[in-house]
Formats: structure tokens, C-alpha cells, sequence
């Protein structure tokens, strides 16, 4: 189907089903991200699972930054900008239970409720330690957009973590 034909069939669905879809989609990116993680771990084990993982969001990170950076046109990436710009980002539009605190030079991120590691538990599976993939997305993606903001863990998987979240990230500027 050529970007005409798919674009005509886009604008007859209602903005509600549009966005049932663009959910669906990002859905379904997180779910391909998943079945390939859980093959490469069972191939060649969880840490070249977690070392490829790790490559490919810090590549996603930036590359999904670069296409926002043309999509939004700011002039500036100040720290409320960039949050704005990784609230679009498909780990934010996944990650729906999130609590975000924004301020002029700072910024926090705590994910409440994290569907990868609901869904590895609901599977048997265990916790997925994930904070060298999300530091590797969350650092290129902010990077990208604006050198001068550091990225930081509060706490993330393979750290313990607190009842009221899997992880927290913090977003300072550079002092």
C-alpha cells in the first residue's frame, strides 16, 4: 500500500480508532522488542540478550529524538521541551502508568506500573534488569536534543525498588 492509499484510509477512521491504532502500533513495537529479547536470552543467554538490548535503544534513543526534533520544531530544548519530546517517545507512550514532575531545570520520571516487567512476571519469567537499557535510551535520546541536561537513575532494576515504581529517572542540567 503506497503512503497515498494508507493516508486515505487513515482520514476515514474516527480520531478515536486512529488512536486505538497508533496505540496498537506502539504496542506492537514493544512486543517485537520482547519475542526478540526472549530469543536472543534463549539462544545465547540473558547477557547477550541484555548487551544487544542495550545497543539498539541507545541507536532508538537518538534516532527517535532526531525524528521529534523535526516533528515538534523548537527552537530550544529546554528541560520542560524534553520531557514534552519523550512523553511522544514509544518507552514513554508504552510505559502509561508514569508519574512526571517538570520544572525549569529539572525533571523526574517514575514508571508506576512497567508493562515489560508485568508482562515477564504474568509469563513466569523473572525481573528484567533493565537499567543499562533505559540509561542507554534515555541518555542518547536527551543527548540528542540538548548535550547540556544529564540523565540519572534514582533506582532501576537490578536495584531494589520502592512499591510506588520500577524505575525513576532524573534530568538536570549540567552544571
Amino acid at each position: 500500500m503506497n503512503q497515498a492509499k494508507s493516508r486515505s484510509t487513515f482520514s476515514r477512521l474516527s480520531r478515536k480508532r486512529l488512536l486505538d491504532l497508533f496505540h496498537f502500533q506502539i504496542r506492537n513495537i514493544w512486543r517485537v522488542d520482547g519475542l526478540y529479547f526472549l530469543g536472543i536470552e534463549k539462544e545465547f543467554g540473558a547477557q547477550a540478550a541484555s548487551k544487544i538490548d542495550e545497543e539498539c535503544w541507545s541507536t532508538m534513543g537518538t534516532l527517535e529524538a532526531r525524528q521529534l526534533k523535526e516533528i515538534l520544531h523548537a527552537r530550544e530544548w529546554s528541560m520542560p521541551k524534553i520531557i514534552e519530546a519523550l512523553e511522544l517517545a514509544s518507552w514513554a507512550l508504552d510505559q502509561r502508568d508514569k508519574k512526571l514532575q517538570v520544572q525549569k531545570d529539572q525533571a523526574f520520571i517514575r514508571v508506576v506500573n512497567c508493562n515489560t516487567q508485568l508482562t515477564r512476571i504474568r509469563k513466569g519469567l523473572t525481573e528484567f534488569p533493565c537499567k543499562p537499557v533505559r540509561e542507554s535510551y534515555l541518555k542518547s535520546f536527551v543527548k540528542e536534543l540538548n548535550p547540556g541536561i544529564a540523565v540519572a537513575c534514582s533506582f532501576c532494576l537490578p536495584e531494589a525498588h520502592p512499591e510506588s515504581g520500577w524505575c525513576e529517572w532524573r534530568f538536570s542540567k549540567v552544571a
